[in-house]
């Protein structure tokens, strides 16, 4: 089961993860951050404060975006990922090719180049 909340913040987009994006739910997921690209936000945080499990298909949905961000130069920044989660990123590389901050403040700064 997962949850997801989109807000716009000040230049920012903020997607909220809630629950476990699994083989069912990934696609929840999947879906808000295309509707994000599409609609052309260029800034935009993930906040995985309350993601409790990620999944491969849940990890495949950030990887199918990975070019997409590059090319468009958007700004895509993680943040809150428990230890548990961090480390199923750290394994895959995704740690490397993913901006991961600690919180939202970190990622603020990371957006606006502080």
């Amino acid at each position: 089961m997962i949850e997801i909340k989109k807000e716009t913040e000040n230049n920012y987009l903020v997607i909220s993860v809630i629950g476990e994006a699994d083989a069912s739910s990934s696609i929840h997921l999947d879906k808000a951050i295309r509707e994000a690209l599409d609609e052309g936000h260029m800034q935009m945080l993930v906040d995985c404060t309350n993601l409790n499990y990620i999944s491969s298909a849940g990890l495949g949905v950030f990887m199918s975006y990975i070019e997409e961000i590059s090319e468009k130069s958007i700004n895509f920044i993680l943040f809150g990922l428990s230890e548990k989660v961090l480390k199923v990123f750290g394994i895959l590389g995704l740690d490397q090719l993913l901006k991961i901050e600690n919180d939202k403040e970190q990622a603020v700064s990371a957006l606006n180049g502080i």
